[in-house]
Order: structure tokens, then sequence, then C-alpha cells
């Protein structure tokens, strides 16, 4: 059994179960019928924290863009990857690259993506609605930059994701209201198909096809959302982040009918056909196995191998394919190694209460020696850096500390063991001793006098987690550490165990739990838990790709060992910033950087 510490507690941690793990697998594909059943799709309490397209707790930021405190910003031109192909603004401005001029967009709205290649005097891409009864209705009716005449746009394709695109771009920032209206059904024998992803700017940035047949076409039509649109939202409609209202039927079925895909970041499950994410995310169909992680978590792209993609209409492409430029500039995007391990011993069947590790099993974990007691853990994020317990550490001891990494165990010392002293401690500055607030620190390694930097042989980084959504309740998570066992035993050698993450702690803990800065975990037995000698060190969650986060801090509870007092950790994700700030986003930031 496995047990960690609460330094300043009389009682030592403890952590419990939740239910019955949730498959998700049963949430894919859900068809609904019954409006109450719809509205149980959505998760009222995530809808409070108004998660949009640029809410990086939810969703990827563009390469564009930046994470910072949970918000996708602008990223400055020269932040962007260097690669790429050279592209036109609306204003006659060249940029090297498809990420510059987005980015010189998002910092001024008004210089739109014109075209890839060079800018050309004569060349402007236009948009207009023709045979509408008002100015914001109509056939869509596009002229591309290389053509001199006007073309009507297929309604074979066209959606909701289309026209939010297309209202967009003729200045109605809400997108659109509906695909069809009074215009009634207009054929043509020439149109041309678009595809968008559903969050450009402007058409221009969509690419355009034509069949290399000709046949009697319908066009594709858009109403778009005005402010009179608000007069007479749908019966039990969904109010967007962004003031639109759509019916409370089309959230989560994986089309962003918002326009600012809010209808799709709070469900419980998903409609349709549409992929569940499990960090409560609809996203479309065919973003399943599409080649890029649209996931926060990962598993739009397990088990794709072997599938083969769908036939589709051989069509001449017109324009070039600026989505793919998009995925190109990720590839550019900074990549670390971390979280996933050199050895496999941890993946064994059998999983009860504390087994004894393996060198190697946990290559981020870490023991804090205090003079010749070792009473706290910690966790290797990089560079020279560890995260641990903020209780676990005081900045005027910094020359008693000492870092053991690769260790064992400390009665007999593996070979492999490395010993760095202590350079500084960084102490969350909102710690509250009595509460546990804010039960985080940070401890930065000295570097050997020949060396630039902490090289740390057999360790390997957990990888800090952006997001509070990686992970739910009833993930199967790692503890590990050192701490007592029952009945105040000690432990010499490295023990670790399976639990859950529990939600809802706050019934355990009543007035002493902070959802947005604690953790809870276990098992329905209490039989794996943490004890006194396991503070500061990590619960370790692993994602579909095997990629290991540190997702919490030993840092308190009650009563080892028993399912009514789970222990409780520091949540991390909670604190990206504050990690960042002080170690480099660079050294910790894999995503949304």
């Amino acid at each position: 059994m496995i047990f960690y510490d609460v330094i300043g507690y009389d009682k030592p941690v403890k952590i419990m179960v939740g239910c019955n793990t949730l498959n998700h697998v049963t949430a894919l594909i859900h068809p609904l019928t019954s409006d109450t059943f719809q509205e149980d799709l959505i998760d009222k309490k995530c809808l409070t924290e108004k998660y949009t397209h640029l809410s990086c707790n939810k969703v990827f930021c563009q390469p564009w863009l930046k994470c910072i405190d949970g918000k996708c910003i602008c990223k400055l031109p020269y932040q962007c990857p260097k690669n790429g192909t050279s592209v036109c603004s609306t204003n006659g401005r060249k940029f090297s690259n498809y990420c510059q001029q987005k980015s010189f967009e998002c910092l001024k709205p008004q210089a739109k993506f014109l075209n890839n290649g060079t800018c050309k005097a004569e060349g402007q891409f236009h948009v207009s609605l023709k045979y509408g009864n008002t100015n914001s209705e109509g056939i869509v009716e596009v002229k591309l930059v290389d053509q001199d005449k006007k073309t009507f746009i297929c309604k074979n394709g066209w959606s909701i994701t289309q026209a939010n695109v297309a209202c967009r771009d003729l200045g109605y920032e809400q997108g659109a209201l509906d695909t069809r209206g009074s215009f009634g059904d207009v054929n043509a024998t020439e149109c041309l198909h678009v595809h968008c992803r559903g969050l450009e700017m402007s058409l221009a940035e969509c690419t355009f096809t034509k069949s290399r047949t000709t046949k009697d076409q319908n066009l594709a039509g858009v109403v778009c959302y005005t402010k009179s649109s608000t007069d007479s939202p749908p019966k039990d409609s969904f109010h967007c982040v962004n003031g639109k209202h759509i019916p409370q039927k089309k959230a989560c079925d994986g089309l962003n009918d918002c326009g600012d895909q809010s209808d799709e970041l709070c469900c419980k499950e998903c409609q349709g056909e549409s992929f569940f994410c499990k960090s409560g995310v609809c996203i479309p169909k065919e973003y399943k196995c599409n080649g890029e992680v649209d996931c926060i978590t990962g598993d739009d792209e397990i088990g794709c191998k072997g599938l083969e993609p769908e036939a589709q209409e051989e069509l001449e492409i017109l324009t070039a394919d600026m989505d793919a430029e998009r995925k190109h500039m990720k590839s550019f995007l900074p990549k670390l190694s971390c979280g996933v391990r050199n050895s496999t011993h941890v993946r064994r069947k059998r999983i009860v209460g504390g087994s004894q590790a393996q060198l190697g099993d946990f290559p981020w974990q870490v023991a804090i020696k205090d003079d010749d007691k070792l009473n706290c853990g910690g966790i290797y994020i990089g560079g020279c850096w560890v995260l641990t317990a903020a209780h676990c550490v005081r900045v005027s001891k910094v020359h008693r500390y000492q870092i053991w990494t690769t260790l064992v165990n400390w009665i007999r010392p593996n070979n492999e063991i490395l010993i760095w002293y202590v350079n500084k401690v960084i102490i969350h500055e909102n710690y509250n001793g009595a509460t546990y607030e804010n039960d985080i620190a940070l401890i930065e390694m000295k570097k050997l006098p020949t060396k630039r930097e902490c090289e740390l042989l057999g360790s390997i980084p957990a990888c800090v987690p952006w997001s509070p959504y990686l992970f739910r309740p009833n993930d199967k998570c790692i503890v590990s550490g050192w701490g007592r066992e029952k009945g105040n035993k000690k432990v010499y050698s490295l023990k670790w165990g399976e639990v859950n993450l529990i939600g809802n702690c706050s019934n355990y803990y009543s007035n002493r739990y902070y959802e947005k800065l604690m953790e809870c975990a276990g098992t329905n037995d209490g039989s794996i838990d943490a004890c006194k000698g396991d503070s500061g060190g990590p619960l370790v969650c692993v994602d579909a790709n095997d990629v290991a986060y540190i997702w919490g801090i030993v840092s308190w509870g009650e009563n080892c060992g028993k399912p009514e007092f789970p222990g409780v950790y520091t949540k991390v994700a909670n604190y990206f910033d504050w990690i960042s700030n002080h170690v480099g986003r660079s050294l910790i930031s894999q995503y949304n950087v």
C-alpha cells in the first residue's frame, strides 16, 4: 500500500475512489430525440466559464496565438515560425508566411488575408449576396483573386460552418443565422465548392474547388445574424458567448453553429455522429483520424491505423489550401521530450495497493533531503527545476536541501543516484499554511561548475498540464513516494499505486476544499493513499498518447487509508502560468506556445 504525508498535520493524508469509471466510447455516437435529454448533454457549470474558440483550457491555440491565463491572445509576427509560403494581406503588405499575416491580422483585424504568393496590383477578393430581401441575406457570390468574373457557391457541401465565415467576411461578427432564406432555390450550371474549418475571418482563407463535370446544381444561400435576430430567439434556445442564440438541439452536435464554438465546449456527450473529446468538447466526425490532434486530450487520433479515407469527388482546386498551411505552421512549433518513460515496468496488469517501483519506472520522481532526513518528494519538470509542495520547503533553509534523482531505495542507494545542491527556492506568494491553498513551490538546482545546464542522467521530466480538462473525475492516475504505510510503518523503497480522480471532494472536506486549486484521488476502499513522507511528490496521469502529466502534488488530508477521507493534491494545471513565469515558457510549453 502507498501513503503520503502532510507536514504540519497530526493526521496523515488519504485518497479515495469515485464512481465506476466512465466509458467515453459509449458517448461517441448518441442520437437524441428528447429536448430534456438534449439539455442533459450540457454541463451547466462549465457554461459559466464562457469558453470559446479562444479558450486554451478547451482548445489548442492557432499557431499565430499563444495561451496566457487560459486565453489565446495575439502573437507578434516575429514570434511565428520563419518557414512557410509567402502570403499577401488586403492592405497590400507581403508576409513571409501565413502565421505572420494572421498574427498581424489579429492585432489589426481590418488587414485580412487575401491570397498566398505575391501581392497582385489588381487582385482582390470579393463576397456579396444576391436575390435576398435584405442586405443580410441572399445567394452567396464570390470573385476570386485570380478571376475576373463573379461566381456563385454550390449548395452541395455548404453548411453553417461556411455560412458563418461568409457572414463574418461581410461584417456580421456573430456569423450566420441560417443557410436558408426566402430567396428560394436557384440553379446554375457553374458554381464553386468551398471548404472552411469555420474559424476563418474571410472566405478567402477557405479552399475553393469546382467539379470537373458540368451539371445543374442548387446554389448556396445564407441569412446573416443581425441585431434584429435577437428580438425573437428560438424557443429553448442556446445562448452563445458571443450573444447569438441558436436552437438548443444544435448544441453538442460537433458543428460550430455559434461561430465562436461555445455550443460545443461544455458537453457531457455528443449527439449525431460527432466525436466526443474527453475534455467535454464535441468535434466534427471528419476530425477523427484526420492526422491532426483536435482534442486537447489527444483521443481523436487514437486507433487510426488501417482506416482508409473516404472517396471524394474529383475536383479542380482553384485556391491554396490554407488549412494545410496552418497545419504546416504547427509542425514548426517547439516540441518537448517529456512524460515518456524509457521503461514500461509500471504497465503491469496487476495493480493493488502500493507496489515497489523499479529503476526507470518514475524518472521524474525526486527525493528532497533536509540534512539527514528525507521528508518530502518532488517532481522534475525539466532544465534545473523541480516542483514540490510549499509546506515541504523554506527559503531560509535553501543551503540545507539536496535533490536526489533516480533514487529507488534510500537505505541501500543504487549506483545511478545523482545528488544536486539547491540554488533557489520559490514558494507561491499566496501560499496559506493554515488552509494549504496554493501549496506549491519550485526548486532550482545548482548547475555543475563545468556545465551550462543541469544534466540529469536517468531522469525524464513530467509534462506540465496547461488545462484543467486534460483529465477528468474517474480517470486513473499513479501516485508514488517513500511515504509511510498504515500503522506509521517506515518505507525505504519507492512505492507506487493506481488511484482514481474524484469529483465533488468538498463533500468530504466541507469549507476546506478549494476546487480550482485542489484535486482529490484514491480508491474506493482506501487501500492506496498518500501518507506521511510523501508530500511534494507526484500524482501523474497518462493521456491517450501515453504521455505523463504531473496532475497533482501531494498536499494534505486526514486518516491514511480510509475511504471517507480522500487525499488532497495541489492541482498543477491551475499553476501553469505561475510555473512558466519562473522557469520560462519554452521549458514547459509543448502546446499553445
